[in-house]
């Protein structure tokens, strides 16, 4: 699903409205009826609603759902218009007319702050007052009416987007007048601002309303931001034929664990096995060896000269694919390890953990990437890595950049983890959920995407595979253990399951 900037929404919303053709009101009078379908679904009739309405569209919409719950029965609606401008948009006055005419909902309007109504802790309060066409903070009257009702532990449902937030946030939304939403309804994509970790105070839980915008300017209409979905990702996964054998499926080499640290190269080891791999070669030094046989029977070992560390390889010739880091610790003897592997590849590496720590101690390290390797550092790894950020949007900035500097795929770690590719594209990944936020996690992460690069996949569709299978498979997971008792273990466990549910999606969608 692509992501649009505000001004490419406005051009989206302009092409349906000529194109289909549909008048704009009507196009409101959707989104509207998408809104109220989704709230007839949450509460009840005899819910109170105290509705906000601005002088623009955002405000079109909220007299539009005034009006259709309405008429659905809901008879405890009151409404009131912010009184900031003479200039109201033309939809905004029909559907306010509309309403009017129907005469069920009380109408009031808001000049100065002793009009702001008592909001009470059962009410719920819809928020139509500014839409994504905000382009800058709030201020007067219409930030002293956000803070009114941000002081309510109400309910508080933002349409398309909460007042004050920006669409194309600039990393400037923090500490800002912007409504603190319970949900934000948005129309057909998510804006970029809803990827951000400061942000989510304000969206609550965001969900989809689709108002059937037309396909064909939102496939013309080029965006460097998508958000990855089941059907993307369906595109990707190859499912095995009749006659496959494990030499079809790649041989991967996963170079993981040190002294102390074995759990993490069992992880890794485990997850690489299980998304697939035909063949896995785990390079680990000597004092873990006996932990790990035991434990993976399926990998072949192949034991380092040092005793405890990762100090190096004989050779990574023979292998589809190789991934690096988990638990390697940073010794000297690593660093050096590393560096040679790096002169040495071929081909892309999976660079994670340590190997990252080991890149932020020696940045010139970075020169040495082979192009297309996929790095999958969390925020403090990558801060480490690139420089602090002050925001979310500031650190995606960043991602990207250093993702086209030295032409590699930057896998950042998160809530909406964030893939930026080589050429500056940048994709937000829908699966996963906080139960996810555990040890070794990171570890289980890296496994996968080294299997699917060894099985053939380019490094692009691994990272992007990779990262959806692992949160889908922490979905599963989380739906019959739930999130507070998820383990690392667990996701690998359901895998097979995350898998399934990709394979046989057209199946039972």
């Amino acid at each position: 699903m692509k992501v649009f900037e505000a001004r490419q929404i406005r051009e989206i919303d302009e092409f349906t409205i000529l194109h289909e053709p549909v008048t704009s009101v009507d196009l409101m009078e959707r989104a509207a009826t998408g809104c109220a379908n989704w709230m007839s679904s949450h509460f009840r009739p005899q819910d109170h609603f105290k509705i906000f309405a601005g002088p623009g569209n955002n405000g079109g919409d909220g007299w539009a759902i005034a009006r259709i719950l309405a008429n659905r029965g809901y008879n405890h609606i009151r409404i009131y218009l912010l009184q900031i401008s003479k200039i109201i948009s033309s939809d905004s006055v029909v559907n306010r007319r509309r309403l009017e005419e129907q005469n069920l909902v009380p109408v009031f309007e808001i000049s100065s702050e002793a009009d702001f109504p008592v909001i009470e802790p059962l009410d719920v309060v819809i928020d139509a007052i500014f839409g994504s066409g905000l382009s800058r903070p709030l201020e007067g009257l219409s930030a002293a009416l956000v803070n009114h009702l941000n002081a309510s532990d109400c309910v508080k449902i933002a349409i398309d987007i909460p007042t004050g937030l920006q669409t194309d946030d600039q990393g400037t939304n923090i500490e800002k007048a912007i409504i603190r939403a319970t949900h934000t309804l948005t129309f057909e994509f998510p804006k970029r601002s809803f990827f951000y970790p400061e942000n989510a105070i304000y969206t609550g839980t965001w969900h989809i309303i689709s108002i059937s915008l037309h396909p064909d300017i939102i496939s013309e209409l080029e965006t460097s931001f998508h958000y990855v979905l089941m059907e993307d990702i369906q595109g990707l996964f190859r499912s095995r034929k009749k006659f496959s054998h494990k030499g079809l499926f790649g041989h991967a080499l996963l170079i993981a664990g040190s002294y102390g640290m074995a759990g993490a190269a069992i992880l890794s080891a485990r997850a690489t096995l299980r998304a697939g791999v035909g063949l896995l070669t785990t390079h680990i030094p000597g004092a873990i060896y006996p932990i790990i046989q035991g434990t993976v029977p399926e990998s072949i070992f192949e034991i380092d000269s040092n005793e405890q560390y990762f100090s190096g390889l004989t050779s990574q010739k023979r292998f589809s694919a190789t991934g690096i880091g988990p638990g390697i610790g940073t010794m000297d003897i690593s660093i050096k390890g590393f560096e040679s592997l790096l002169k040495e590849a071929d081909g892309p590496l999976v660079i994670d953990a340590d190997a990252l720590n080991i890149l932020s101690g020696k940045p010139a390290l970075c020169k040495l990437l082979p192009a297309q390797s996929i790095l999958t550092p969390h925020p403090g790894e990558f801060d480490r890595l690139a420089g602090k950020s002050g925001s979310g949007f500031i650190r995606n900035q960043r991602q990207i950049e250093f993702a086209m500097i030295y032409n590699v795929i930057l896998l950042l770690k998160g809530a909406y983890t964030s893939i930026a590719m080589p050429d500056g594209t940048c994709y937000f990944n829908s699966t996963g959920n906080p139960g996810m936020s555990t040890a070794g996690s990171g570890d289980v992460l890296t496994g996968i995407i080294l299997s699917l690069l060894a099985q053939g996949y380019p490094p692009p569709d691994a990272a992007l595979l990779g990262t959806f299978i692992h949160g889908l498979s922490g979905d599963i997971a989380a739906s019959h253990l739930g999130q507070q008792a998820l383990i690392a273990t667990d996701i690998i466990d359901y895998l097979g399951k995350a898998f399934l549910k990709i394979e046989n999606h057209d199946k039972y969608a």
